[in-house]
């Protein structure tokens, strides 16, 4: 993946581990070390998606589209595959989350962390890189035309 594409998608990153580290908070649990493991299942959720639109975007800007063709039909065409791993992953982590029983001390910090920044990662996978990455790659076209 080049520079500039890799950079679109790692861009959403710091925004979603910042807004993750809040939902525990919201819910007044601590920050702990199953916490940490949540940030690290949720970084490789982000990124995976981020890498996903940006490579299809950059798969059709190959095939001859316009930077603004292929932002808005690679973000539509990869809506269902990046709603579907966000929706997979948050089913899967909500009987942790909100979990009483034994064990619940260790299981809920991490599913918090985990669905809460997955809901904040998959608005700003769909919302925000798409924009970041039509901006990087118009830079990038006007300093190749130069």
């Amino acid at each position: 993946m080049h520079g500039t594409s890799l950079s679109a998608a790692a861009g959403s990153h710091p925004p979603t581990i910042k807004r993750a580290s809040r939902w525990p908070a919201l819910r007044g649990i601590p920050l702990s070390i199953s916490a940490g493991v949540g940030f690290i299942a949720l970084s490789g959720v982000a990124v995976l998606n981020g890498v996903v639109m940006v490579s299809f975007i950059k798969s059709l800007r190959a095939q001859g589209m316009s930077i603004d063709e292929a932002v808005l039909e690679g973000s539509l065409a990869r809506l269902r595959p990046v709603l579907m791993t966000a929706l997979v992953a948050s089913l899967g982590f909500l009987p942790m989350a909100v979990a009483t029983g034994t064990g619940a001390e260790v299981q809920r910090p991490l599913a918090t962390v985990v669905v809460g920044g997955i809901l904040s990662s998959t608005s700003l996978t769909l919302l925000v890189l798409p924009a970041l990455y039509r901006i990087f790659r118009a830079r990038e076209d006007r300093e190749m035309a130069a």
